[in-house]
């Protein structure tokens, strides 16, 4: 079950870079919330996406709460599962992205 928790904290911490950089550079990008998000609303996204994958990886450890990355056990195979969680989120994003009229489900035109 941790190497789902490790698997689950790559996605969600690979997912909050391109929120983050959208934000930063003060452009609009989808979030859950809207399909066309402010720059401010990206960069909280991102930073939920940051806390979620910190406290995947707390749980996946085995410490509970919040854990940072050096001190999660990101090692061997935990660390290659973990890569492996981010590969599949941003391969997913960049399918995903390809299409011009992309939205998700619950957002309406």
């Amino acid at each position: 079950m941790e190497l789902l928790w490790y698997f689950l904290a790559g996605a969600f911490g690979f997912n909050a870079i391109p929120h983050l950089v959208k934000g930063i550079t003060g452009q609009n990008h989808m979030t859950p919330f809207k399909k066309v998000s402010s720059p401010v609303l990206n960069i909280v996204w991102s930073f939920i996406n940051i806390l979620f994958a910190l406290f995947l990886l707390g749980i996946a450890s085995g410490d509970g709460g919040l854990a940072l990355p050096w001190n999660a056990g990101l090692v061997d195979t935990n660390l290659l599962v973990y890569l492996v969680g981010g590969f599949v989120m941003a391969a997913y994003l960049a399918s995903f992205w390809s299409n011009p009229n992309a939205k998700l489900p619950w957002h309406k035109d």
